[in-house]
């Protein structure tokens, strides 16, 4: 009997996922447990193993489409006569039921809509080069062939599609606004900055609790837990996994999180529940940090904490000119949840954790 293996339940509220990169072709034969298809959500990439043996008759979705939990991705085992469901970006596009043959054969795969767009647009399949599952021609596909263009087109997919999608609802919906001080980092060992931030802020939080909350519906919600979010870039787009514990942690358990947590967002090895649960979120870029840039807050979160670009400036001091390593230090936060007043003193009390 055919298995129709269908996108499993991912966890902490998430009702979707997106086909990254599918691990096996069809008529390739898998073994139980054995890597099949990698999914992305908005917090991380799962590789999914196989959950049957046999041969992969039918791919249902190809790479890139996002569905719904519960759809039929893959069918194992079985003679492969029934034909699929369609894929959630036919079924949008109201395409028919198509069957992606297996890429040995050589005849040109695509659907009865595809194939009436070619002919309008007089475009010949025979010449586009197939991005969808299983060498199927797509909608987008034949279009890119029918209109040149300038540049280099790319999708947006993966981590920079979860970007785009969470940066979006967050600058729609968060009034925010960004409060700036300059901070003489004079005390503080540049190598140990990042712990540093993590172990002031934490500490601040306590005394500032409606930075370290959440607005659901008509409530806002005080978190009694300090786990913060640390931006990391990586090759793929910007991840922000999360440091537990940061208001209890020593310095030195702080950095060895921060670096290991970073090493696994750069390798792609990130589990889902090190990018979850994040209350509160700090970003530093070190020297490509800038001057001044205005944080955006990570959604649904209420506040963001950056440190800029340190560097010798020169600053009064008792009636003197002198050069201090000086930085700036912004806070940006949801105005329907924090005042500004309250923001601005949060801020003071973290630069003066760090100038202590």
């Amino acid at each position: 009997m055919p298995y129709e293996f269908k996108l499993p339940d991912l966890g902490e509220g998430l009702t979707e996922g997106e086909v990254a990169r599918w691990l096996v072709a069809e008529g390739d034969e898998i073994a139980e447990d054995a890597p099949l298809v990698e999914i992305q959500t908005d917090k991380t990439t799962v590789e999914i193993p196989s959950p049957a043996s046999g041969r992969v008759t039918s791919i249902r979705v190809a790479e890139g489409d996002v569905v719904p939990v519960g759809t039929v991705l893959v069918v194992i085992g079985g003679d492969g006569d029934q034909p699929p469901a369609p894929a959630a970006s036919d079924m949008s596009r109201g395409q028919s039921p198509v069957h992606v043959a297996p890429r040995q054969v050589e005849r040109v795969q695509a659907t009865p809509l595809v194939r009436r767009l070619a002919q309008e647009l007089g475009v010949s399949l025979d010449s586009v080069t197939p991005t969808g599952a299983g060498g199927r021609v797509t909608e987008e596909d034949v279009r890119a062939a029918a209109v040149p263009s300038e540049g280099r087109r790319e999708k947006v997919r993966g981590v920079r599609r979860q970007i785009v999608e969470h940066l979006t609802r967050a600058h729609r919906e968060v009034p925010a606004v960004t409060y700036v001080e300059e901070c003489d980092f004079s005390n503080v060992d540049l190598k140990q900055l990042l712990p540093l931030v993590l172990q002031a802020t934490a500490h601040s939080l306590r005394e500032f609790p409606e930075l370290n909350a959440r607005l659901e519906g008509d409530e806002i919600v005080y978190l009694d837990r300090y786990d913060l979010g640390v931006a990391v870039q990586t090759d793929g787009g910007l991840v922000v996994p999360v440091v537990r514990d940061c208001a209890t942690r020593s310095l030195d358990e702080l950095r060895a999180d921060v670096d290991a947590l970073a090493e696994r967002a750069r390798s792609g090895r990130l589990e889902a529940a090190e990018l979850r649960g994040s209350t509160f979120t700090v970003t530093s870029a070190g020297k490509l940090a800038g001057l001044f840039v205005t944080p955006l807050i990570n959604h649904p979160e209420v506040g963001i904490l950056g440190i800029h670009r340190i560097g010798p400036r020169p600053v009064a001091r008792d009636g003197d000119i002198v050069v201090r390593p000086m930085g700036n230090v912004s806070v940006t936060f949801d105005h329907r949840v924090v005042d500004g007043a309250r923001a601005a003193q949060f801020t003071l009390a973290v630069i003066a954790r760090l100038e202590a």
